[in-house]
């Protein structure tokens, strides 16, 4: 299992296109891709679990992926957010 602490740097506006982007990126893992934040822990590939938190700029999580891919995983959804 991999876990990795990240903070939205810039402005994110987390709306219908923005999480298909996210969950399309989560989706290229074989791993198990789940985003934790507030004691929740939502899978990273459901677009309506995405769309339930409110991640804007100042938001802290931890990106988590269990799997073949982990590592690969939780560079890409952080890559993700540093580039939007």
């Amino acid at each position: 299992m991999t876990k990795r602490t990240v903070t939205i740097q810039s402005e994110l506006d987390m709306e219908t296109r923005p999480v298909a982007h996210l969950v399309q990126e989560a989706s290229q893992y074989s791993s198990m891709v789940c985003i934790e934040m507030d004691n929740k822990q939502i899978n990273a590939k459901s677009i309506m679990g995405m769309m339930s938190l409110a991640l804007s700029k100042g938001t802290t999580f931890t990106v988590v992926a269990d799997g073949a891919d982990e590592e690969n995983a939780v560079e890409g959804v952080e890559a993700f957010f540093a580039a939007h």
